[in-house]
């Protein structure tokens, strides 16, 4: 099958991986390497940013970001996946593109204020000011054609392709394709308290998660807050353990619906049966990941395989990089 382009993607390690990370990328990551050329990217760089202070989980983080992959259903041998610090052009295109992007165009980036005022990180640094032109250079040095985001991702995206159309203008040639966003229809999921699902706030369900503390979070999730008694008829469009019905348990998520307006069974048995179908859910992705880890070397291999092609890509882009702005390169 002819593949429709090349995909760059990745994510920050900053904490174990959770059913956000899973319906929000991975299953449709999963999907994409049947139609793409799919590179993606364990993105160290990224997290250092905001966890300079404290990096000594980093290295374990991003070891077992790949095996989740794995477990979750990408394969290596059909998708590149890789450490972004594995591949030090990443870190060489970055500078070349700092240079030639102006600091208004990162000022005025909406992520980065809604960033500022958010975290909970003193990410008042240069590093996280330029986050966006880092995020242009892993993208443009695989020359990706599109590249899956969310809508809160497009003005990066606009920004990627402002820089592209700059280092064009300035250096009269052509070496990378302007990527396009790949938006796709992704469930809406919360995190345990409603709010966005975090490691900072601590409301997520990790896949790694084991069987008794999936349950243990399950039973903290809010509920409608409207239902103060078992004979209440329940409201599931408010009720965020129906939002994980129906992304989890879609088969039942129309029962479960009936039974909570009809005051038919209790918020608390309502949970224990969600609860029941996460472990059941998670178990597979659970034991695959253990098995990886497991085996020594395993995931060792899988990243050296990964770093190889995708330097094998990225120098050869540098390469066009060094000769389009006319620096003096050893023989």
């Amino acid at each position: 099958m002819e593949k429709k382009g090349r995909i760059l993607s990745g994510i920050r390690v900053t904490g174990p991986l959770h059913l956000g990370h899973l319906v929000g990328a991975f299953q449709n990551w999963v999907r994409l390497q049947d139609e793409y050329e799919c590179f993606y990217m364990v993105a160290d760089y990224h997290g250092y940013m905001s966890e300079y202070a404290d990096s000594s989980d980093m290295a374990r983080y991003s070891k077992e970001c790949v095996a989740d992959w794995v477990a979750v259903g990408l394969d290596p041998d059909r998708s590149t996946l890789f450490v972004q610090s594995h591949v030090p052009e990443h870190a060489e295109l970055h500078l070349m593109l700092s240079a030639i992007t102006p600091l208004g165009w990162l000022e005025r980036c909406p992520t980065y204020k809604e960033a500022l005022e958010q975290s909970q990180k003193d990410i008042r640094n240069y590093a996280f000011l330029g986050y966006p032109v880092l995020q242009a250079a892993d993208i443009i040095l695989y020359k990706a054609t599109a590249v899956p985001v969310g809508e809160d991702q497009l003005p990066h995206l606009e920004l990627t392709r402002e820089i592209v159309r700059r280092f064009h203008s300035l250096y009269g040639v052509e070496v990378f394709p302007e990527p396009q966003a790949l938006l796709s229809e992704v469930p809406r999921l919360l995190g345990l308290d409603r709010r966005k699902m975090s490691k900072s706030y601590g409301n997520y369900i990790a896949l790694s998660d084991d069987p008794d503390t999936i349950r243990s979070k399950v039973m903290s999730m809010i509920t409608d807050p409207q239902r103060i008694r078992k004979t209440d008829p329940g409201r599931p469009d408010y009720c965020n353990v129906h939002a994980y019905y129906r992304v989890f348990a879609p088969d039942v998520a129309a029962e479960v619906d009936k039974g909570c307006r009809a005051a038919a069974f209790g918020c608390t048995d309502c949970k224990a049966r969600l609860g029941e179908i996460l472990v059941g859910y998670l178990e597979p992705i659970r034991e695959k990941r253990e098995a990886l880890l497991a085996d020594e070397g395993k995931v060792e291999a899988i990243l050296r395989q990964g770093m190889e092609k995708a330097r094998a890509v990225a120098s050869s882009t540098m390469a066009e990089v060094w000769e389009a702005t006319h620096f003096l390169r050893p023989e």
